[in-house]
C-alpha cells in the first residue's frame, strides 16, 4: 500500500499538526483520507474518514470537529479493498477501541484474516490493514504489558509495513511499527510527532528519530521507549536536522528530480493497480490483440532509446524467463538501419516517456510499413506514438518534470514485469493466483526501493557523495539482469554529473577493460541473487581487487563475500531475483543527485538535453 502516515501526541491538540502533515505529503496522490484521536473528556477513539484526498477530509471536520491530545492520520491509495470511506484508515477491532493506520503490505493478512473469523472476529472493511488492529485486540485479552502485546502482534506480521496504533485502554501513549518502510519519530516540547515522510516536521521540531528497521516503539507526549522486534530494548539516535518545505511545484524538495525520486513508491502502485483491477480481456483489447494471439506469441520485439531502452532490456528477460517468448531489444536509433524481418505470432512494443521520441517514432513507421503489430509503452495518452501504433500500454507516473527519467523507468518496468505474467498467465505457464502475487511483490519491492534511501540518506548525503564527486572517471558494472542496471546507472552519471562513465558486463572485464583499473577510478557492481550468477560477480570482484581497483557494491543482505571485498557497500532486502533493479533503483538515482548536487550541477536541466527527443 502507497500511503503515509502521520500522528502527533502532546500538549497541544493535534488535528492541525496532522492535517498540515498530510498535506504536505499529499503529494504521493491518494484515493482516501482518515483521522482518529482520543477524545479528551472521556477518553474515548473518536474518527472520520472521507473518500477522496485531504481536502474531501477537511470538509468533514465542519460537521464533526473532533480533536484531541493523541490523533494520526492517513492518506491511502488502496491495494486491498477499493477505494471507498470503509476501506480508509483508520482501521479497527471489533468494538473500535483500538485504531490502524498503516504503511506497506501485510503479505500474510489472508491467514491472519481466517484464523481471527474463526475465533469469531468481524472484519468491517476489504483491506489488510484491519487484521492488525484485530490481532492486537486479541493479545491484549491476556493482560500483559504492552511492550509484550507489541512484540507479539508484530513478529506475527509478514511483510513490509509501518503503522501507527492507538487503544482506548492506553489513552495516553501510541504504538509505533517499522518493519521495511520509512517512518521517523520528531521530538519536541511536551510533544511528540510521528511520520512516514520528515516533511511534515518542518516547523515543529529538528530533532528526529529514525526508526531502525524491525522496531516498535511506546511514544508518549514526553518520550519514548524503542525495542527490537524480539523485545530488547533500544538506544535512542536522536538527529538534529534543518527541514524545509515550500509549497511550490517541486513539493519541498530542492529539485523536481528529487521529488520524482520519492514519487517511484506510489507510481508503482499506480500503475500495476490498473492493469491488476482490469480483466486480461481488457487488456488484451487495449492492446489491440485477442487472447488467441497472445496464447500463440511467439516473439517480441523491444524499441526505446536511453533510459527506456534500459527498462526494455530488463523486460527482456522477464518475458523469456517468465513467459517463455523469445525477446529482442534493440536501440531506435538503430533499429531502421538493420535487416527487418517480419514474423507471424508476434509484435513489437515500442517503448517511449514522452510519446514524442523521434527516433522510436520513426522505428514505429518502420514496422507499420512491414504491416507489423507494434503497441506504445508511454506515459502520455495524448502523444503521437499513442496515434500511431495499434495499442496502448499505459503508465501512470505522472508529469515528469527533470530531464533526468526517474519514476518513468521504475513504472516501465513495472508494466513489462506485470505483462510477463499476464501474457504467461494466457499461456497456461502460471496460474491465477501466481498473477494476483504480481501486485503484492511489486509494492514489497517498491516499499524497498524507498526503504533504501531512507537507509542510507544522511551517508550519502554527509560522507559517500561528496568522496565519489570527486571522481573524473567511473565503471559501472553487472551481469545478467543488472546489466542493463548498470547502464543506466551510468547513464544517470553522465546525465546530471557530467562524470565521464562506462558500463561493462562485468564478465567482459578480462577481455580488455582490465587493463583501465586502478585506484582511482570507482569501479561501482550491482550485484544478482541469482546464486551462480552471484559467484560470477564475486569473481570479478576479486579480479578488481587485486588491481588495486575501488570496488562499490550494490548488494543485498548475507552477500558477505562481496561486501567483504568492497570499499563502499549497499545492502537492501531480499527480493525476487527478477526485481533487482527496481530494488536498486531509488537508491541508486538518490546517490546520482546528490552527487550532482555537490558538483552544483544543474540538475533538473542538464546542458545540452532535453525531456521529449523530437529530433533523430
Amino acid at each position: 500500500m502507497c500511503c503515509c502516515v502521520v500522528g502527533y501526541v502532546g500538549k497541544n491538540m493535534s488535528r492541525s499538526y496532522v492535517m498540515q502533515g498530510l498535506s504536505r505529503l499529499e503529494y504521493r496522490g491518494y484515493d482516501s483520507a482518515g483521522f482518529a484521536c482520543i477524545r479528551p473528556h472521556d477518553n474515548h477513539l473518536i474518527y472520520t474518514k472521507a473518500q477522496g484526498g485531504v481536502a474531501n477530509l477537511v470538509k468533514n471536520f465542519e460537521l464533526s470537529p473532533i480533536d484531541g491530545h493523541l490523533g494520526v492520520g492517513h492518506t491511502r491509495w488502496s491495494t486491498h479493498g477499493v477505494a471507498t470511506a470503509e476501506n480508509a484508515h483508520p482501521h479497527f477491532d471489533c468494538h473500535k477501541l483500538i485504531s490502524v493506520v498503516h504503511n506497506g503490505i501485510i503479505e500474510n493478512h489472508a491467514q491472519l484474516r481466517e484464523e481471527l473469523e474463526v475465533a469469531g472476529h468481524v472484519f468491517s472493511s476489504q483491506t489488510d490493514t484491519e487484521t492488525i488492529a484485530h490481532l492486537i485486540e486479541t493479545l491484549l485479552h491476556g493482560n500483559k504489558k504492552l511492550e509484550t502485546v507489541a512484540a507479539e502482534a508484530v513478529n506475527r506480521l509478514q511483510g513490509a509495513f509501518a503503522f501507527i496504533a492507538l487503544m482506548q485502554q492506553y489513552p495516553d501513549v501510541m504504538l509505533v511499527v517499522r518493519k521495511r518502510s520509512p517512518l521517523a519519530l520528531g521530538f519536541g516540547d511536551d510533544e511528540m510527532f510521528i511520520a512516514s515522510d520528515i516533511l511534515a516536521f518542518a516547523g515543529k521540531t529538528n530533532k528526529i528519530l529514525f526508526m531502525p528497521d524491525e522496531s516498535f516503539a511506546l511514544v508518549h507526549k514526553t518520550g519514548v521507549q524503542l525495542f527490537s522486534f524480539s523485545g530488547k530494548i533500544l538506544p535512542l539516535h536522536i538527529q538534529v536536522m534543518d527541514i524545509n518545505f515550500a509549497a511550490d511545484g517541486k513539493r519541498g524538495h530542492e529539485h523536481y528530480m528529487l521529488k520524482e525520486i520519492y514519487e517511484q513508491k506510489r507510481v508503482i502502485h499506480d500503475t500495476i493497480s490498473h492493469y491488476s483491477n482490469n480483466k486480461l480481456d481488457e487488456i488484451w483489447k487495449m492492446m489491440g490483440v485477442t487472447p488467441k494471439k497472445i496464447q500463440e506469441l511467439k516473439r517480441m520485439e523491444f524499441i526505446a532509446c536511453g533510459t527506456s531502452y534500459h527498462a526494455a532490456r530488463i523486460g527482456q528477460f522477464f518475458f523469456e524467463m517468465i513467459a517463455h517468448v523469445r525477446t529482442k531489444a534493440t536501440l531506435a536509433s538503430e533499429f531502421r538501419y538493420q535487416p527487418y524481418f517480419p514474423e507471424k505470432k508476434s509484435f513489437t512494443i515500442a517503448i517511449s516517456q514522452s510519446g514524442e521520441t523521434a527516433d522510436t517514432l520513426e522505428a514505429v513507421r518502420m514496422v507499420n510499413g512491414f504491416k507489423g503489430h507494434v503497441i506504445a509503452l508511454t506515459n502520455v495518452a495524448s502523444s503521437t506514438i499513442v496515434r500511431e501504433t495499434k495499442g496502448y500500454l499505459p503508465t501512470y507516473a505522472g508529469p515528469e518534470i527533470a530531464v533526468a527519467s526517474t519514476k518513468a523507468f521504475s513504472s516501465q518496468v513495472a508494466v513489462l514485469y506485470w505483462l510477463a505474467h499476464a501474457i504467461a498467465r494466457e499461456k497456461g505457464l502460471i496460474t491465477e493466483a501466481q498473477l494476483k502475487h504480481v501486485e503484492d511483490e511489486l509494492v514489497i519491492v517498491a516499499e524497498i526501493l524507498e526503504h533504501g534511501i531512507e537507509t542510507y540518506k544522511k551517508q550519502i548525503i554527509d560522507v559517500i557523495a561528496p568522496r565519489y564527486a570527486q571522481a573524473k572517471h567511473a565503471f559501472f558494472l553487472g551481469r545478467h539482469i543488472s546489466y542493463p542496471m548498470a547502464m543506466e546507472a551510468s547513464l544517470k552519471l553522465q546525465e546530471i554529473s557530467y562524470i565521464f562513465s562506462t558500463c561493462y558486463p562485468a564478465g567482459e572485464l578480462k577481455h580488455g577493460p582490465l587493463a583501465l583499473i586502478d585506484e582511482h577510478t570507482p569501479v561501482f557492481m550491482f550485484s544478482s541473487l541469482d546464486p551462480v550468477v552471484y559467484q560470477k560477480l564475486v569473481g570479478n570482484a576479486q579480479e578488481i581487487k587485486a588491481r588495486n581497483g575501488h570496488l562499490v557494491v550494490f548488494a543485498f543482505e548475507d552477500q558477505k563475500e562481496l561486501m567483504a571485498l568492497a570499499d563502499c557497500s549497499f545492502i537492501l532486502p531480499r527480493v525476487n531475483p527478477l526485481l533487482v533493479p527496481l530494488a536498486v533503483t531509488g537508491l541508486m538515482q538518490f546517490f546520482v543527485y546528490q552527487l550532482a548536487r555537490v558538483l552544483q550541477r544543474p540538475i533538473d536541466k542538464p546542458r545540452n538535453l532535453a525531456k521529449s527527443v523530437t529530433v533523430e
